[in-house]
């Protein structure tokens, strides 16, 4: 599963009343994996993520949690991605088994190389670059990905305002996979613009 962790990584829009449609056009244009984010706790959530989960596996993708172990295991999600106040690896694992587990590490290649010490499947470092959804996230500097290519054997996930015109840049820098919100789920064609990431992997 690890393997699976490269290319267009697309993440959800909380409240998004047309998600399935638009994972849909993301995974036609070649996203890799999904990650459903959902802050708002929607009553329907576990509905939402499963048919997630069955639109993936169509696109021989992977369906990543945001934050929510339980939720990963009860939709049968490939996996769970695990912020600063979430689980630690090792008791994620436990519930979790063999299944994908990612960690953000923000601007610390020091927690990236304890979450790879615990077992973590990937590693995500940002924001790069100004943020829409997270505008107060911390910075961090495109060295860093070099840093963590040669210290870490695990693939590395490049997050925060990335575009299809700068996506390149973390890619040469080591990034693995660009996970993106805005600059994919907010554009006027999904698919298209899904095209164009997976084209700079290539």
């Amino acid at each position: 599963m690890m393997s699976k962790i490269s290319g267009l990584y697309g993440i959800t829009i909380d409240n998004d009343l047309d998600i399935q449609a638009r994972v849909q056009a993301a995974l036609k244009g070649g996203a890799n994996i999904i990650q459903y984010r959902d802050k708002s706790y929607l009553p329907d959530r576990e509905k939402i993520a499963e048919r997630l989960v069955e639109l993936c596996h169509e696109y021989d993708a992977v369906l990543i949690i945001n934050d929510d172990l339980d939720l990963a295991l009860a939709t049968n999600a490939d996996g769970v991605h695990l912020g600063r106040d979430d689980l630690d690896v090792k008791a994620a694992r436990e519930k979790i088994g063999d299944k994908i587990i990612g960690v953000s590490c923000y601007n610390k290649l020091e927690l990236a190389l304890e979450a790879e010490q615990q077992g973590a499947d990937y590693v995500a470092f940002g924001r790069f670059f100004p943020s829409v959804t997270k505008p107060g996230a911390v910075p961090a500097e495109t060295s860093l990905l070099q840093e963590a290519k040669a210290m870490l054997s695990l693939p590395i996930v490049a997050i925060g305002g990335i575009t299809t015109e700068n996506a390149k840049l973390l890619i040469q820098a080591g990034a693995s996979s660009v996970a993106v919100i805005d600059g994919l789920f907010n554009q006027q064609n999904i698919k298209k613009t899904a095209e164009e990431f997976s084209k700079l992997f290539r």
